[in-house]
């Protein structure tokens, strides 16, 4: 049942911020940083506008989030994102000591849990495949289109 507080519903949220990187032609990952039941921070991939391999949109959620609670910790805080974070993510994640990852679509050739899933913070709470047929549907057509 999807309710107003839900992993899925936060997840559709990290969705819509999938399709605005699609409209725009990055690649359509989008995530969202939820505190206290608040979307406290939106992103999506950046890499192609900003010509930055490193402007994923988990780091670009974890750079607002921090600016919005004015703290380099994310605990009590939950990361929405449509896609596995990569390694490169997971270790940010880890600094940012996040409570809770949750996220879409698995990646079985960049995602974090292929190389090892010590990377993230032992407190972190990960929670993966919700809503993951939208999350990974979506990608899929992406790349279609580039092939």
């Amino acid at each position: 049942m999807l309710t107003i507080f839900s992993d899925e519903s936060f997840m559709k949220e990290a969705l819509k911020e999938a399709y605005k990187a699609k409209d725009a032609g990055e690649v359509p990952i989008g995530a969202v940083i939820v505190c206290n039941n608040t979307i406290i921070s939106r992103a999506h991939n950046y890499t192609e506008r900003l010509n930055d391999v490193t402007a994923h949109a988990e780091m670009q959620a974890f750079t607002s989030a921090t600016n919005y609670l004015g703290a380099k910790y994310l605990k009590d805080c939950t990361l929405y994102v449509t896609l596995e974070p990569c390694v490169m993510c997971a270790g940010a994640a880890f600094w940012t000591q996040i409570t809770r990852i949750v996220f879409g679509a698995y990646d079985p050739k960049r995602g974090y849990s292929k190389t090892s899933k010590k990377i993230l913070h032992p407190s972190t709470e990960i929670v993966g495949g919700v809503l993951e047929n939208e999350c990974s549907e979506l990608i899929k057509q992406f790349f279609s289109t580039k092939r």
